[in-house]
């Protein structure tokens, strides 16, 4: 775990969840594993639950808590998820997920209630949410895995007569983890009223006693759900793909290695190097409706795809006309190093950017040797070179001809290491985005004086409307903040615009270094 790291994971628990959740969790990556009497010793707090830690029994009997800090860095792709779930399941899919993200797991029947709510909040007076409608999303969110049950203890454990364990052991069956429980949600979202009046506008004087006393037990009591991470994942590497595909070749292309994708997403694991084998036909078959392409013209794009250099759909055999695989570890290893032939070009310049592809091409080369094929003068080449060692991005490899490491007797190669250089890429950008949340804070710290007393003109100008104030009034308290005022508070909005558009953006690139990483090392 690097300091760069660490201070990231500290800023977001901070931002996410205060000071006293960003204390423990800092505690516990700087510490390692604790049992909860020593963590509450030594920050005198206790710990909250959003999956944010782990904990395991040790063998001397004593329950021992573990931070998991890849957890943590993914707040920072909160924003993504949900937005995600608004594009693939409008805006019920995006709410459904927000409240997973939010509460860290809960109850089908309490997302499907909060979620109707929410939704009647913002319709026109007089419309409703119907619970079955949200219900349905919540399914199909289910159906293609971007929620899935949470692990809870078996019914075996509560049974046994015998001493109970220092602490439960979660369980959950696969094919139960995506299984949706069958539930007559029956209702519609309620708007919030003011103390004295429920939703239907009636007083709390005329309400019926029994509704209060007699409360239904909740149906899938027990059962919790949360945001499935991983698939959002897959998910994200997918439309990657897709892009990349798109900018080498054509929309055509793309659709096609989409359709391949989407046969192959929940058939797959997010963790596959290869998707399962897919024939032509079936391919064809699964093309989008509309899509006016015929059998032969797939064949031929399936071919060209094929025999692309990037090789990101590779053929597996010849039955069904052909069955073809997309190769998601090689697809990811061609986005990694595209961006690192980006970050070298932006950050030295176009000259650099082609020493540094040439030496990707022919995998080891020496001085001489990049000055010739570069056609780069030695003077600026040897610069170039030396630049890029220094920053990691590239690597010298020494091999003597004779034992004693001679200079005159040694070859120096220069060579990149793909999985080093974007190591050192990652670990750069996780101390960007802390820059970006530390800058944000300093930004928003120092006009705080200006922000809430915009937040308390505004509280009043809402009120005002609502009781039907003249226009006059209302420009009266609009006055309220001057024109410097003003425009000082749209320049702080913008420049917070910029480092959360920022902070996205240097995310994006974290997520593709990740999953490089993370496939590499499972293929070693």
């Amino acid at each position: 775990m690097t300091q760069a790291e660490i201070k990231l994971c500290s800023l977001l628990l901070q931002e996410h969840f205060g000071e006293i959740v960003e204390k423990i969790g800092v505690h516990l990556i700087r510490t390692g594993s604790q049992p909860l009497r020593v963590i509450a010793h030594d920050t005198g707090t206790s710990l909250d639950q959003h999956n944010l830690v782990i904990y395991q029994v040790h063998k001397r009997g004593v329950v021992e808590y573990e931070a998991q800090c890849s957890r943590v860095l993914r707040m920072l792709r909160y924003p993504r998820y949900i937005y995600t779930a608004k594009t693939l399941y409008s805006d019920t899919g995006e709410l459904i997920v927000e409240e997973l993200l939010l509460n860290g797991k809960m109850a089908m029947s309490a997302v499907v209630k909060k979620v109707a709510d929410r939704l009647t909040e913002t319709m026109e007076d007089g419309k409703t949410m119907d619970y079955a409608e949200v219900s349905n999303t919540f399914v199909r969110l289910a159906d293609t895995h971007f929620v899935q049950r949470c692990p809870l203890v078996p019914a075996t454990e509560n049974s046994d007569p015998g001493p109970l364990p220092p602490a439960p052991t979660l369980v959950i069956n696969e094919k139960d983890m995506y299984l949706v429980p069958k539930l007559s949600l029956i209702g519609k979202g309620k708007r919030r009223r003011s103390s004295d009046e429920d939703a239907t506008g009636e007083p709390k004087a005329k309400r019926p006693k029994h509704t209060t006393d007699n409360k239904e037990p909740i149906p899938d009591d027990g059962i919790y759900w949360q945001a499935n991470l991983d698939r959002f994942h897959q998910h994200f590497r997918d439309q990657g793909i897709v892009s990349a595909v798109a900018n080498r070749m054509d929309q055509t292309s793309s659709e096609i290695v989409r359709t391949m994708l989407r046969m192959s997403e929940i058939t797959t694991s997010s963790s596959a190097p290869f998707t399962q084998p897919l024939s032509s036909n079936e391919i064809f078959r699964s093309l989008p409706v509309g899509y006016n392409i015929s059998k032969q013209v797939l064949d031929q794009y399936l071919t060209l795809l094929a025999d692309d250099p990037l090789e990101f759909v590779g053929k597996s055999g010849d039955s069904g006309g052909g069955m073809y695989v997309i190769n998601l570890h090689k697809a990811l290893g061609s986005l990694a190093t595209a961006t690192l032939e980006s970050v070298v070009q932006e950050r030295f310049g176009s000259r650099c950017a082609r020493i540094f592809r040439l030496v990707l091409q022919k995998k080891h080369l020496e001085q001489k040797q990049v000055e010739d094929f570069a056609m780069i003068p030695a003077k600026e080449a040897k610069d170039m070179l030396y630049k890029m060692l220094s920053e990691n991005f590239i690597s010298l490899q020494e091999i003597p001809k004779t034992p004693d490491h001679a200079p005159s007797r040694t070859f120096y190669l220069y060579t990149v290491n793909i999985l080093s250089a974007a190591r050192m890429l990652l670990h750069r950008c996780y101390k960007s985005v802390a820059n970006l949340i530390e800058r944000r804070q300093f930004e928003t710290k120092e006009n705080k004086r200006l922000l809430e007393k915009s937040q308390r003109v505004e509280a009043i100008i809402a009120s005002m409307q609502a009781t039907g104030a003249e226009e006059a009034q209302l420009q009266e308290i609009e006055e309220m903040i001057t024109a410097p005022e003003r425009q000082q508070l749209e320049t702080l909005k913008r420049n917070v615009n910029k480092l959360d558009a920022c902070e996205i953006q240097v995310d994006e690139t974290i997520f593709l270094l990740e999953s490089y990483i993370e496939s590499t090392m499972k293929r070693q």
